[in-house]
Parts: structure tokens; sequence; C-alpha cells
């Protein structure tokens, strides 16, 4: 028998993967607004450091899928090296925080799925096909219109960036590639404690102590950190990719509001524009990708029987 969903149903989906995604944002643009807050008082390191030790309480409910999960070797190596590659992503990220404005943070953030379709190509054999490697011109190009090489100073915070969105696309690789032998759960919470092992020793080298109210502010940041990837998941499960990618485009707004607000950030028009062409090759490589899989989808043999309940 065939059943199908009432408008009511078909429409209630997308709109709920739509209001997590929003949740997902807000969640996102806190923990950059509060590490703006705490400046550069606090060594980048051990800000990072923290944030992780502190996140640590939200892996327990992860403990029993850590226990059960039988890992080889390969596995560890792989869990090392992504928590190292994503260690140095965090210490830069925290670094440019403090250099740069948030909106500039958050726009430059956008360029790791574009770098993570390049090492697809690259390293792990995906096609790139041609409307792929004009989106991601696309978004090079919005990256120099943020940087405008030439028209004014890039300071050290604007290459803490770009290193931060290159880091962060080698981590999601190496994720990408462990979940074909570990759960959800395994790899986020392996990757939890090698960051806060890899850390460790950057934060040793620059320790100064820490208030209770830094303290505070950070087990925050790791709380809406949390918060945000869980939303994300709910988003993701809600509804298509394709529907709820293009309102992290909201993320871009609400921190040029933030900024201006509570930074006096004056609104760069170019960081504004550069973002959203950004943003827009981000949504086209996520619509062609979906077209894709569909597409795979249907190219099922008409003499294979049909499994369902």
């Amino acid at each position: 028998m065939v059943t199908t969903s009432s408008p009511a149903e078909s429409i209630a989906r997308p709109v709920a993967g739509v209001v997590w995604m929003v949740v997902t944002g807000l969640c996102f643009v806190a923990v950059t607004a509060i590490v703006k807050y705490l400046g550069d008082d606090m060594p980048a390191a051990q800000s990072a450091f923290l944030r992780y030790l502190l996140g640590l309480v939200f892996l327990l409910p992860m403990i029993p899928a850590l226990r059960r999960a039988s890992l080889s070797r390969r596995d560890f190596n792989l869990f090392g090296l992504r928590g190292i590659v994503h260690s140095l992503g965090v210490i830069l990220w925290f670094y440019a925080m403090t250099q740069i404005s948030i909106a500039e943070v958050t726009a430059m953030n956008y360029l790791s799925p574009v770098y993570v379709t390049l090492g697809a190509a690259l390293f792990l054999g995906e096609r790139l096909a041609a409307r792929r490697i004009l989106a991601v011109l696309a978004a090079l190009i919005g990256a120099v219109i943020i940087l405008r090489p030439g028209f004014r100073e890039i300071s050290p915070g604007h290459i803490a960036m770009l290193g931060t969105a290159v880091l962060f696309a080698g981590s999601y690789l190496l994720a990408k590639i462990m979940s074909a032998t570990a759960s959800a759960p395994v790899v986020v919470g392996m990757l939890s404690i090698t960051v806060t092992i890899g850390l460790a020793p950057f934060a040793a080298v620059v320790w100064v102590t820490p208030s209770l109210e830094q303290l505070a502010w950070l087990f925050l940041v790791a709380a809406f950190a949390t918060g945000g990837h869980y939303a994300m998941t709910l988003a993701f499960a809600a509804a298509p990719i394709t529907v709820t990618q293009p309102v992290t485009f909201l993320q871009l707004v609400w921190a040029v509001l933030l900024g201006a607000v509570f930074f006096a950030e004056p609104a760069d028009f170019w960081v504004i524009l550069g973002g959203t062409v950004i943003i827009s090759a981000v949504c086209m490589i996520t619509w062609r990708e979906a077209v894709l899989r569909r597409q795979s989808a249907a190219r099922v043999p008409v003499s294979e029987p049909v499994r369902g309940g």
C-alpha cells in the first residue's frame, strides 16, 4: 500500500529543519560573541583548551558508545591525526577572533565546505564537475572581495582565518573517512578527547591562571557549541540539506548586527558582499550534491525487488 503525506506534514518537516538551523546559527553566533567578549586577556591556545576541557562534561552520554567501539590501530591513527589538525584550526580561530571583526570571521569560516569539495577531489577521488569548479572559483572570489589585497592591509587575523578554514576542511575530510568504520557518537566523542589532549601542550606553554568568571564564560561557550551541533543534527534529520543550508546565511546577518551593536564594529559592505558570494557558492555545491544523490538513488534496476514494510 502506498501512503502519502498530508500537506501539513509535507510542510512541517522542512519548517522544522529551518527552525533548528536558525537555532544552530544563534548558538554558533553566541559562541563567537562570547569569545570576542573575552578578547585576548587569555592566550588563544589556553582559551581553546579550556573550552574543550570544560566541554568534556557533554561527552558523558557518549561513553557507552565509546566503550563498545572496536577500533583498529588505523582508526586510532586517524583519530589522532584529526585531533592534531582540528586543534591547530581551533587555536587559529580563537586567535582570529581577537584580531578581526565577528563578521569577517563568520564570512571566512564559510570557506571550509569549499575546501572540503577540493580536498575530496584531490584526496578521495571524488569527481569535480564543471559546476562545482565554478562554485569553488566563485567562493574564492568572495574571499578576495573580503580581503581586498592591495586595497587594505591584510592582518594576521585574516591569515589565521584562511588557515582555520583549511584545517577544519582537513578535519571534516578525515571525519568522512572515519565515518565508514565508526559511529557518529564515536567520531564526535573522539574528536573532543583528542582535541583536548592536542591543545594541552600549547596551553601549558602560555598558561595564565584564569578567573572564575573566565571559566564560567568558557563553559558557556562549550554549552552553546554543543547545542549548536545538536540542533544542526536535528535540522539535517528534519529536512534536506538543500533546505537548511541557505538558512546559514542568517549567521552572517546576526554577526554583522552583533558586531555593530555590542562591539562597535561598523558594517562593512565588502565583507557582506564577499560573504554572500561564498555562501551562494556553498549552497550551489550543496544543491548539486543533492541532485547527484537523487540521480544515483533513481538508478535502481527494474528487476530488483523493492523491500519495505
